[in-house]
């Protein structure tokens, strides 16, 4: 399991969790996120809570902020989320570690027919799902990006089958990290490869129990009118 930090900090009149991941020793990594994004190397991991009516138009430069306030050096990665962080999802399989935070006011397909209103732009309602997954060998880039792959067909599989008739939400963010590469590295990332098939257990374990919680955090709050 990915050792998380659970980290609070007070803005916007509320009180915001965040949590942090810091594996000890660099990383390469490849990232959708706003801060730390495409292929790089990172020492720590953030992702953030946000209001729901998150208005900041500087994302990563918030997120370099909160580094701040963290404590972090060096290059990270930084991700955002309306989802609730200090409920954050756990799987792990053979050595891989995932961890997800499920948010779904918004559930939307990919491939949405052309015209498709955004409920996300007006009001704003953001729901993400945000991912980190931690392989502990190295993997070549486009392992890496097979990963990206991998997690997103897991995490897609864990919604359906928790009942929710979408690929994910329109601002999902997904990190991977893996040990900088050597004289080996793994080349192959895909759902049927040794590492790819643990790295989709995992992320299905995290996204299926995110999800399930969030269907009965729905359930409460319309009971209780």
């Amino acid at each position: 399991m990915l050792n998380l930090n659970l980290m609070r900090r007070d803005e916007d009149g509320a009180r915001l969790p965040a949590t942090v991941w810091r594996p000890g020793r660099a990383l390469r990594t490849i990232s959708s996120a706003t801060l730390g994004g495409g292929l790089g190397t990172a020492e720590w991991v953030v992702n953030a809570q946000v209001p729901t009516a998150y208005a900041r138009t500087d994302p990563a430069e918030h997120l370099r902020e909160l580094a701040a306030l963290f404590g972090l050096a060096g290059p990270g990665v930084g991700m955002l989320t309306a989802a609730a962080v200090d409920r954050t999802f756990h799987g792990a399989d053979g050595g891989v570690g995932a961890a997800a935070t499920v948010g779904l006011r918004v559930p939307t397909w990919a491939a949405a027919p052309a015209g498709t209103a955004d409920p996300e732009l007006a009001p704003l309602r953001p729901g993400t799902v945000n991912i980190l997954v931690s392989v502990p060998v190295p993997l070549t880039d486009a392992a890496l990006v097979n990963a990206v792959m991998t997690v997103t067909e897991a995490k897609t599989q864990a919604l359906l089958e928790a009942g929710y008739a979408c690929t994910g939400t329109a601002s999902d963010a997904v990190c991977v990290a893996a040990p900088l590469p050597g004289d080996h590295a793994e080349p192959f990332a895909g759902p049927r490869s040794p590492w790819g098939a643990r790295i989709a257990r995992a992320v299905h374990t995290a996204v299926r129990a995110g999800a399930e919680d969030y269907t009965a955090y729905l359930r409460v709050r319309r009971s209780s009118g």
